[in-house]
């Protein structure tokens, strides 16, 4: 049998014991992180017209004077622009934590801005201050940036190679799962109703107190408290409880040898973590980096969450009645969160390129297909309208099925540990801009577009399918030095057999030396 057989086996012995706890450190990461992005997005809709009649309330009791329909609409743009300005500032916040606190540590504390956020939205009645509304949601938007960016960090961190991209993509089926538990709980039978909008706000406090009883009692990711602490007797306890009690020499002596190449940069000592600003200058990364930054931009840029506020146009056009709306809603959330199962369980399968490409073509396809039905039901073809309707739910399907997970999994795999923090950063700003940008802008492109509004995104999707396809390589089960030297042979750069031997298994210091001097490095 080879070494990388051997390798592959030696990961998945003892695999009950393992799983489980792999499995419950993902569920009690995710409650507390990406669902809870996927939650606050959701169920901001169902009290949109009980916040904005609360605001024209408060301001007529303080001042005597009604806001008109266009300025209630200003206030309402800033109560939802204040989520994306927060996880803006989240985004850029993640990566220092990360490297100061860690990884697990960092998710704990960032329950802090949703708890505090929830403490706002319950008293602002009591108040009587819709300010308290637009600084929950800001807070919210920190805790969801910061969230969005660590949690996949963690996951892919923590993961044994041939689970990497299952365990990552994970984070998107709780994005997704989150969408969809916002649109039931949004329901007008249980807390979308005026009485109870504050409490459909301050829900989001729930999951953060499950994630801070619950991830304590789990393990930190063993790479950041190898390489980034030097703390090599917690790097085999974390790794040894991840993997039910059996701590593979091959993954313990490939993440050694990644600690020395780091502190090699560094005559020896532990390598710093970059900045952003580092990371753009260095040339050695720059294709990994243009790669990410393409892949981050593209999601937020592709449409798929403004096909979610136009679907309830499209619904009404079908002749669905307004108050069953809310209830066909649901089925859009449910359809990325059954695609993004299905896309967990064929990731390690098919790969992440090919879901990542595949995902865009298809939306490129729908996007053309939603465009001649938009046009057809305006010039009144009987059945355009629910040919509209399956658009959207298959839109979003394809989203769920590849661009929507294998993005946040991007940086975790393509980067090495002093790096990652660094392009979690400018891939979640990314994010987080052009969700802006987009929220900003489409209000105007469909006044100007009409029934081609979706044409500009059929333009992302078809850019960033061929961009992928020519900038990225296939990462599946591959170590950080064959995905680099994928890149290199990308970008046309000389591949010098000297710096794959370097990461072969079996070749650094030895596994017995790394647990016979368990003292952390300080």
């Amino acid at each position: 049998m080879s070494l990388p057989d051997t390798h592959e086996a030696e990961e998945r012995s003892n695999p009950t014991g393992s799983a489980r706890t792999l499995a419950l450190t993902v569920c009690f990461a995710a409650i507390g992180g990406t669902f809870q992005y996927g939650y606050n997005i959701s169920i901001i809709n169902a009290p949109t017209s009980y916040i904005q009649n609360f605001i024209n309330d408060t301001y007529m009791e303080r001042w005597d004077v009604a806001l008109d329909t266009p300025q209630v609409t200003l206030v309402w743009t800033l109560v939802v622009s204040a989520f994306s300005l927060g996880g803006l500032l989240g985004a850029l916040l993640a990566g220092p934590m990360a490297v100061c606190f860690g990884r697990k540590v960092s998710l704990l504390l960032n329950n802090s801005f949703m708890l505090v956020g929830a403490v706002f939205v319950l008293t602002c009645k009591a108040a009587k201050s819709f300010e308290m509304i637009i600084l929950a949601r800001f807070l919210v938007g920190i805790n969801c940036g910061v969230s969005m960016n660590i949690q996949p960090m963690y996951f892919g961190e923590s993961a044994p190679k041939h689970l990497r991209g299952a365990v990552a993509f994970s984070s998107a089926v709780f994005t997704a799962f989150g969408i969809f538990f916002g649109q039931v709980v949004g329901l007008t039978e249980l807390l979308g109703s005026e009485p109870l909008w504050p409490y459909l706000l301050a829900s989001n406090a729930l999951p953060a107190m499950i994630q801070l009883v619950t991830l304590p009692w789990f393990p930190e990711s063993p790479r950041y408290l190898l390489i980034d602490r030097g703390d090599r007797e917690a790097c085999v306890q974390a790794l040894g409880r991840l993997r039910g009690g059996h701590v593979p020499a091959l993954e313990m002596e490939e993440m050694l040898q990644e600690q020395q190449m780091s502190a090699a940069l560094k005559s020896g000592s532990s390598a710093p973590a970059k900045t952003p600003w580092s990371l753009f200058k260095d040339p050695d990364l720059r294709f990994q980096l243009r790669t990410v930054m393409t892949a981050s931009s593209a999601m937020m840029l592709c449409g798929n969450d403004s096909i979610y506020f136009y679907a309830s146009y499209i619904f009404l056009e079908a002749g669905i009645p307004p108050e069953k709306i809310q209830y066909i809603t649901i089925g859009t959330g449910a359809s990325e969160f059954i695609a993004s199962i299905l896309s967990n369980l064929l990731i390690e399968r098919v790969g992440r390129r090919y879901l990542l490409i595949g995902g865009y073509s298809l939306m490129v396809w729908w996007t053309i297909v939603f465009t001649v039905a938009l046009t057809l039901q305006g010039q009144g073809v009987a059945g355009m309208a629910y040919l509209s309707m399956a658009c959207v739910f298959a839109y979003i399907l394809s989203f769920g099925l590849g661009p929507a997970g294998v993005t946040g999994i991007l940086p975790a795999e393509i980067f090495d540990q002093t790096a990652r923090p660094a392009a979690y950063m400018v891939a979640g700003s990314l994010m987080w801009i052009s969700l802006i940008l987009v929220g900003m802008l489409f209000p105007f492109i469909v006044n100007g577009l009409g029934n081609y509004c979706f044409l500009p995104f059929l333009v992302v999707c078809l850019v960033s399918a061929v961009a992928l396809g020519l900038t990225l390589p296939e990462t599946k089960g591959k170590t950080l030095a064959e995905i680099t030297a994928e890149f290199d042979r990308k970008s046309g750069k000389a591949v010098p057999v000297e710096a794959h031997e370097q990461y072969q298994p079996g070749k650094a210091s030895s596994f017995t030396s790394l647990t016979d001097n368990p003292e952390p490095q300080n």
